[in-house]
């Protein structure tokens, strides 16, 4: 009799201890491989939420490039109108993580000026249980989720791939002329140059040297025209003098357009470019180029002078070896997930319980 309830405690016991095991925080990595980064589509974070499960206890990773983003937990209304003045918390470093520490809807943004309003901002509904999917964000707080919802899919092509769960992408309008080197138009007219190709005028993790390698090798002539992709209020591109590009010193710039895409036909001699958001030449997003008549191609005299003391480049987004990457990274990877540890502990935990059965029984 004593045997059979000794048995019956240590079983329910091991039950209880199953169960937790089973309920432990999943670790999710925001944006998966692209990371925490102005998106090319609005709507790539909500996409991304919408395939997830959120519960109280489970763990946000933000992965970005240091000095260029930052992850400000913020209030609804906030959120609505990417205010940054008051968040309810801030971090700088990345890799940012944030716990699930309660039910119900959260708000993250990129303080940096321009970010959340380019679609750098995540909304996610956390249930009690870890079946219930984000749902997709808007200006009015979504109903309750059921118990066991299916989750609204991301927008999909025409002919979706035959998988049954895909990943989202960035959801972005081609760029006019999207290509990958410049290809030359009728005769009598000039060659149409898209600045990054299909990476276009933005951030990345090795802006420092990526618009400057972009550049190196071509022939820009007069009459040629460059055109520069972004998302509207994100960017915008101004002319400046080479000492002003130089220090990024944007107050007093030639020319300033802020409407994308922006098309700049070129005129003979050197041209000097930045992004006049604070913050963004220093950070590397600048281009220097040397317009001649020959067709030969000659590097701007500037390319050989380095910034002054008053532009601050991130130290950490400038390799020493200068890269072309089509896809921006982020400079931290994303932790690996927890399934195996998990089931490490519900085998460790297993041995032990019955373990005390045996010698109990014996």
């Amino acid at each position: 009799m004593a045997r059979n309830l000794i048995m019956t405690f240590l079983a329910a016991v091991l039950v209880a201890a199953l169960i937790q095991s089973s309920a432990a925080q999943t670790t999710h990595v925001v944006g998966n491989n692209s990371g925490w980064i102005i998106p090319t589509g609005a709507t790539f974070y909500s996409n991304w939420a919408a395939n997830q499960a959120f519960s109280v206890g489970d763990i946000l990773v933000f992965n970005f490039a240091a000095n260029q983003h930052d992850v400000a937990k913020v209030r609804k209304a906030d959120y609505d109108a990417c205010t940054t003045t008051n968040p309810i918390s801030l971090q700088t470093a990345s890799p940012a993580r944030f716990t699930i520490n309660a039910t119900g809807e959260h708000y993250f943004i990129c303080n940096f000026s321009g970010h959340c309003s380019a679609g750098q901002k995540l909304m996610i509904n956390v249930s009690a249980a870890t079946s219930s999917p984000a749902p997709q964000p808007s200006s009015s707080s979504p109903a309750p989720q059921p118990s066991t919802p299916t989750p609204t899919p991301a927008p999909q092509p025409s002919t979706p791939p035959p998988v049954s769960a895909p990943s989202p992408s960035p959801v972005s309008t081609p760029p006019p002329s999207p290509i990958s080197a410049p290809s030359p138009a009728p005769s009598g007219s000039g060659v149409t140059y898209t600045v990054g190709d299909n990476q276009g005028w933005t951030l990345l993790s090795n802006t420092a040297t990526f618009y400057q390698n972009w550049a190196s090798g071509k022939n820009f002539k007069p009459g040629d025209i460059l055109v520069f992709n972004y998302n509207n209020g994100a960017h915008d591109v101004a002319e400046v003098t080479k000492a002003n590009y130089d220090s990024c010193n944007t107050t007093n710039p030639i020319s300033l357009r802020s409407s994308p895409p922006t098309r700049i036909t070129l005129s003979a001699g050197e041209h000097f470019y930045v992004c006049a958001i604070p913050g963004h030449c220093s950070a590397g997003q600048k281009l220097a180029i040397n317009v001649t008549s020959s067709g030969t191609a000659t590097p701007p005299s500037s390319t050989a002078t380095p910034p002054s003391s008053n532009a601050t480049p991130p130290s950490s987004t400038t390799p020493t070896t200068p890269t072309n990457p089509s896809t921006p990274s982020p400079t931290t990877a994303p932790p690996p997930p927890n399934s195996s540890a998990r089931s490490l502990s519900v085998a460790g935990l297993s041995a032990t319980f019955l373990s005390i059965v045996v010698a109990f029984l014996y």
